[in-house]
């Protein structure tokens, strides 16, 4: 059976980070017709472009701010996934106009020049934060998501425009694993903000499924969430000590600026109108038009959700299970390698 992107045109924004350089993988061979790298990284494009040293890969140096730089990148294209963001919590707090131009203008641009350049699907790539958001990071990408539904409502489905959203990508840049194997490698100790502190467990793989998923099956102002198990960085920090085979001190340092206990991927709202997909929630935007009577005058009667989705009420996994989590991400096989190999140099 041929893929359903055989023979189309992929713009991926933000195409030099850890997504769009694994999905890219993930489609390489699947015969499209172009797979377009968008960004304004132009080291890391050219060292994508020499590892992948593909013909069909395209990249186009621009910014997801200047919607000309979008218009000239969006001619032709079929698809789009829309990964270009500010992401750093601090960042974003101390600099919140600058996420706002990337992560609320930026994706308005992406989304209108879409449905200008008469593109079937748009998937937009959001984040937990973005529930009940306490942070600009969050804020800002909460944000994204209503400019994208907006822009569904108005379009009535011309151009498909989709969200999904995760929790944090277990390895990703900024993640708190790579800096808990540096910490292990390097003695200790470990700096752990809150132990009791829990986080969904997604690797990037399964942040890719999301996205295909909904690529395959969503409609216009739909939000797709994974499902996924949780542990608290108490049991991260334990099953990284047990996989390393080593026993390093554990620093307890509080909680972050703009940090939660816990994560939420779904509210309680939200789930009032969910689909249950086993493995996903599909979130139905909704489609009340701009007669504001049915906002403000008429109710529903619909019984709510008791609880909202979170970190904390999914299933939580065992250190044992998180070691065998642990294990499938390529990255922590790398570095136990790297780290036996450095360990039976030093005993010689």
């Amino acid at each position: 059976m041929a893929h359903p992107m055989r023979g189309k045109t992929l713009l991926i924004t933000g195409g030099t980070g850890s997504f769009g350089r694994a999905v890219l993988g993930s489609l390489l061979g699947k015969g499209l017709k172009e797979i377009r790298i968008f960004s304004r990284d132009e080291m890391k494009q050219e060292q994508m472009r020499l590892e992948i040293n593909d013909p069909k890969v395209k990249f186009i140096i621009g910014d997801v701010r200047s919607r000309d730089s979008v218009d000239a990148a969006m001619s032709g294209v079929n698809y789009v996934f829309h990964a270009a963001a500010l992401k750093q919590v601090p960042s974003c707090d101390f600099f919140p106009m600058q996420a706002v131009y990337t992560n609320v203008i930026g994706s308005h641009n992406v989304v209108e020049s879409a449905i200008a350049h008469g593109t079937e699907r748009v998937i937009c790539l959001s984040t937990d934060k973005a529930v009940y958001p306490i942070n600009a990071m969050g804020m800002t990408k909460a944000l994204m998501e209503k400019v994208a539904q907006a822009a569904a409502r108005a379009t009535g489905g011309r151009t498909a425009v989709i969200n999904v959203r995760y929790g944090n990508v277990m390895y990703s840049r900024g993640s708190v694993i790579p800096l808990f194997v540096r910490q292990i490698q390097a003695g200790g100790p470990v700096t752990v903000t809150e132990p009791g502190m829990t986080r969904f467990m997604l690797p990037l793989a399964e942040a890719i499924d999301l996205v295909l998923f909904a690529f395959a099956r969503g409609e216009s102002g739909d939000i797709f969430i994974r499902k996924a198990p949780a542990c608290t960085v108490a049991d991260l920090v334990a099953a990284m000590q047990n996989l390393f085979r080593t026993r390093v001190p554990v620093k307890v340092i509080g909680m972050r600026h703009g940090e939660k206990i816990y994560e939420t991927l779904a509210s309680r709202e939200e789930l009032r109108r969910a689909e249950d997909l086993r493995g996903y929630y599909r979130v139905r935007m909704d489609d009340r038009d701009l007669n504001y009577n049915k906002y403000f005058t008429e109710g529903d009667t619909r019984e709510a959700e008791t609880e909202d989705y979170t970190s904390h009420n999914t299933r939580r996994l065992a250190v044992k299970e998180v070691e065998s989590l642990l294990l499938r991400l390529p990255e922590i096989t790398g570095d136990l390698s790297s780290w036996r190999n450095r360990r039976r140099r030093r005993a010689r």
